[in-house]
């Protein structure tokens, strides 16, 4: 049996009004647990849509076929009307979502933190995962334990400012295995468990057709040297592609691949772990740079 990390990011109000029910439905039915993150603040993602004027991203928008895929309440959100806070109008949706499945941060403003975070101070870091764990820990009631950035865009200076919040780990770049960061200080910070393999976006269109993705991406994980960690997004996978996931879950079990929460990937004592950096890199299938794993020698 091989054990595969499900990580399910939640960016937006319909993603998480639309998506996590019909998602939470469908893993109770299979017996999966995984970790959801959401965004619980404005959802401003529409205003992504700048991007356009860079090739890379039209080009993406276009080869996963977007409009139809997200829908244009998604696209446009934040633009034409002030975005919606998600948290407070998906309350019981979240809180329902942490009875049954890991709970963390994914951001407070998911498109802020995307476009915006690269440059901001250690103080605007460390303010904007507050908010984001303060309001999530009101609706669930429950402490926040763990998070994962939007759009992976994350380093060194994320990784020291998520200190602050004592957190059993993170979730904040790409990479090939679990790892604890060095820091700036010389100190190890707390565990990231890196996204090990590309996500629906990045590839149909370009290495894979979406008819043959669920062969695709299983074959990845079971060919993986290490640990597999696979990531969907509530409004891909929970709504358009829904049918798509319930057909991945059991092709996964036939194939003896068993779903768990990131929390689940750990080991009891991480001292074990290798040590790594979190620097700025790039993946192909995704504009603008991401967090990615860089392994450091401690001799």
């Amino acid at each position: 049996m091989i054990k595969a990390g499900l990580r399910i990011d939640v960016d937006t109000f319909r993603g998480t009004r639309e998506g996590v029910p019909r998602l939470l439905e469908t893993l109770n039915r299979h017996n999966v647990r995984a970790s959801f993150f959401f965004s619980v603040g404005p959802d401003n993602m529409g205003r992504h849509l700048w991007r356009l004027v860079k090739p890379q991203f039209l080009w993406k928008m276009l080869r996963s076929n977007a409009v139809s895929l997200y829908g244009w309440d998604i696209l446009l959100a934040g633009t034409a009307w002030p975005g919606k806070e998600i948290g407070q109008a998906n309350a019981a949706i979240i809180h329902e979502a942490a009875r049954t499945h890991e709970t963390g941060l994914h951001a407070w403003d998911h498109h802020a933190w995307q476009a915006r975070s690269g440059n901001w101070n250690d103080k605007q870091l460390i303010d904007d995962i507050a908010q984001g764990i303060t309001a999530l820990e009101a609706i669930t009631g429950q402490p926040v334990t763990c998070s994962a950035v939007a759009g992976w865009r994350a380093d060194e200076r994320v990784a020291h400012a998520k200190e602050a919040f004592n957190l059993r780990y993170n979730s904040d770049c790409r990479g090939t295995t679990i790892f604890r960061p060095v820091l700036e200080t010389g100190k190890f910070g707390t565990p990231q468990i890196p996204v090990t393999l590309p996500t629906w976006d990045e590839v149909v269109g370009l290495e894979v057709q979406a008819v043959d993705f669920n062969a695709w991406i299983l074959s990845h994980m079971l060919m993986s040297t290490g640990t597999p960690v696979y990531t969907i997004h509530a409004e891909v996978e929970g709504i358009a592609c829904h049918q798509d996931f319930d057909d991945l879950l059991v092709r996964a079990a036939d194939a003896g691949i068993a779903f768990c929460p990131l929390g689940d990937l750990l080991p009891e004592d991480i001292n074990t772990l290798p040590s790594g950096q979190i620097v700025r890199g790039n993946i192909p299938g995704r504009e603008g740079w991401v967090g990615c794993q860089q392994p450091v020698s401690m001799t």
